[in-house]
């Protein structure tokens, strides 16, 4: 189960990956599709998470960042 972070609220656009980067900010990058490379990640919003051992950190469907405990996580 994921617990929810921030609230960012970011638009998302088709055909881009989103991530939070080792920043702790929210980022995004073009999909490779069908031999077609993806491309430099550019920042979308400025968030500033301090990153805890042993959990996910991910961009939710309302465009908030959430982490989930990882299983393998030692």
């Amino acid at each position: 189960m994921a617990e929810k972070v921030l609230k960012l609220g970011v638009d998302r656009e088709e055909g881009f990956l989103y991530f939070i980067d080792k920043d702790g900010d929210v980022a995004k990058v073009a999909m490779a599709r069908g031999g077609k490379k993806g491309g430099k990640a550019k920042k979308v919003a400025k968030a500033g998470i301090k990153k805890a051992k042993g959990y996910l950190y991910f961009l939710d469907k309302k465009g908030d960042v959430s982490r989930a405990k990882m299983v393998n996580a030692k």
